[in-house]
């Protein structure tokens, strides 16, 4: 797979698609993007697991912080990288290892390790490198524009609103598994 571009179609099947998501190097700095990203994905009905060893038994957004993803007493669809890029390399083996692997690994902005993303799509899991979920959930479901940001998808297509009716939701269709 090119990770150079991803297309808005696999990017999109992956956020409708996974329900748990394994966020690893969480912080409980409100002001740090791992914090906010969180918030938002937990905000859109995610499953938000932290995982942080320093923080490991505490709470973040009233989710248990767990030490690593072996720690996490059930499986995860996703695992999200907010770690640097060679410490991305061993977060992917740890999650190979897993009993039950995740469906996929989504390294965050700034965080690329093909080697690593071999051995995952080898594995049979996706992968996206240097992209955020909170801003490719944004762009497709156009809130993206509310700050001035060009998705880059154009659509006549009305955006729907989230099931609380405050915000609107990937718009294009439905997560699975809802």
């Amino acid at each position: 797979m090119n990770h150079d571009s991803y297309s808005p179609d696999y990017i999109r099947s992956i956020l409708q698609s996974v329900k748990t998501i394994a966020l690893v190097g969480a912080s409980a700095n409100e002001v740090r993007p791992s914090y906010f990203v969180m918030k938002y994905l937990l905000d859109k009905g995610y499953e938000v697991i932290p995982v942080n060893p320093g923080l490991a038994g505490q709470k973040i957004l009233g989710q248990t912080v767990h030490a690593s993803l072996s720690d996490i007493p059930g499986p995860v669809d996703m695992v999200d990288v907010f770690r640097n890029s060679e410490a991305a390399g061993a977060i992917t083996d740890e999650a190979l290892a897993l009993p039950v692997k995740p469906a996929v690994i989504w390294m965050q902005l700034s965080v690329r390790n093909d080697e690593a993303a071999a051995r995952a799509e080898a594995a049979g899991l996706r992968v996206v490198m240097n992209r955020c979920p909170k801003m490719e959930y944004g762009k497709l479901s156009g809130e993206w524009a509310w700050v001035g940001g060009d998705s880059g998808i154009i659509s006549s297509r009305k955006q729907s609103l989230h099931e609380s009716g405050k915000m609107q939701s990937l718009g294009l269709g439905p997560r699975k598994g809802y």
